[in-house]
């Protein structure tokens, strides 16, 4: 368990769909850590908050938009204000990552299978963009994977390439990452199965370790990762597959939407849609590998994204389909879900952070 102070002050920002009119686009929540629940403070207007991230100081919030790309300033009451705006030349992204040094920031696009990259200024607002490349080639002749779909690009622990999975073309892409420009060089491609549709990754902390959440074939598969320097791509390689669930029937369109960690690295959650559930799983350290541990409802329909509290024992499910937000107590020596507090209603939520302020 993270040890902190029950003093220190949290805030929940969550991105909906506003294109209803039930939600403005990001709900700004103080949090109760002791009890595991959100109280809302507030909304702020924004197009479509699909997904928000936070600047590795806490200092900046950024959301995708149908304008773009959306900065905003975190004050110290929790409150945001917004700082600027940016095209990203392209149709809107579906996943955000920054880089180490909070230099640049990278927008994955789903429905034109685009990463771009955008500059940060100093300040934390949006500069312009400093690479653009599109994905391209058929993925198998099925429904939906059948053309590029980029739904995950980060940074590697090294700093050296970038990696963007594209769930329609089934691979993980690998790119040579100039630190200076923001520019990528495709370098290498991770081959995946034929409609397994490869939507997230996740690296341990101290770099060894690659998870890669697929999001039709329901599993998680485990990679250690190393890079030498002066080679030319890093070597991964595959040395475990876990089911995404671990329930005995799944559910004909049941899909794995999202991978999180606790901050310790010790434990690992999946959330799943169709089936409405969240995986547990315990990491060994050393070898990296994923024991599961439990898989439980969560209360809700289509948790598309899920977050730990900052004491790892609750968690929060958005629930996209039911429009709410549910809560949950973490028994590990049990593995339990407990539910904690009573759901909040928020239209069609998407994304959340938990940030100190």
């Amino acid at each position: 368990r993270t040890e902190f102070k029950m003093t220190k002050k949290y805030m929940a920002y969550t991105g909906s769909y506003s294109y209803t009119g039930e939600a403005k686009g990001i709900t700004v929540y103080d949090v109760d850590i002791e009890k595991g629940a959100f109280k809302k403070r507030g909304e702020i207007d924004i197009n479509n908050s699909s997904y928000v991230i936070v600047s590795h100081n806490n200092k900046i919030l950024y959301s995708i938009a149908d304008e773009g790309v959306v900065a905003f300033t975190i004050l110290e009451n929790g409150d945001i204000t917004r700082l600027n705006s940016a095209s990203i030349k392209g149709m809107r992204g579906c996943h955000l990552s920054i880089d180490h040094d909070n230099k640049f920031l990278f927008v994955s696009g789903y429905h034109d299978g685009k990463i771009t990259v955008m500059t940060l200024n100093p300040d934390g607002s949006i500069g312009h963009i400093a690479d653009g490349i599109y994905h391209h080639g058929l993925g198998s002749v099925a429904e939906r994977n059948f053309r590029p779909h980029v739904s995950c690009t980060k940074v590697t622990p090294d700093g050296n390439f970038v990696l963007a999975s594209d769930l329609g073309l089934d691979n993980v892409k690998i790119y040579k990452f100039s630190r200076h420009d923001g520019k990528l060089i495709l370098s290498d491609i991770l081959p995946c199965d034929i409609n397994s549709a490869p939507k997230t990754f996740r690296f341990s902390k101290d770099g060894r370790f690659l998870y890669l959440m697929y999001e039709q074939k329901n599993v998680i598969d485990i990679f250690t990762y190393n890079y030498e320097e002066g080679k030319r791509v890093p070597d991964i390689e595959k040395i475990q597959t876990v089911p995404s669930s671990n329930c005995t029937h799944l559910k004909e369109l049941t899909a794995a939407t999202c991978i999180k960690f606790t901050s310790d690295n010790n434990f690992l959650f999946c959330a799943n849609a169709g089936e409405n559930s969240v995986s547990l799983y315990k990491r060994d350290s050393k070898t990296g590998l994923l024991e599961p541990r439990c898989c439980l409802p969560i209360s809700g329909e289509y948790p598309k994204d899920m977050v730990i509290f900052p004491d790892n024992r609750h968690i929060a499910c958005l629930n996209h389909e039911s429009g709410t937000i549910t809560f949950f107590t973490v028994d590990y020596e049990k593995s339990l879900l407990v539910m904690s507090s009573n759901s909040v209603k928020v239209n069609q939520p998407n994304s959340c952070v938990i940030v100190e302020v």
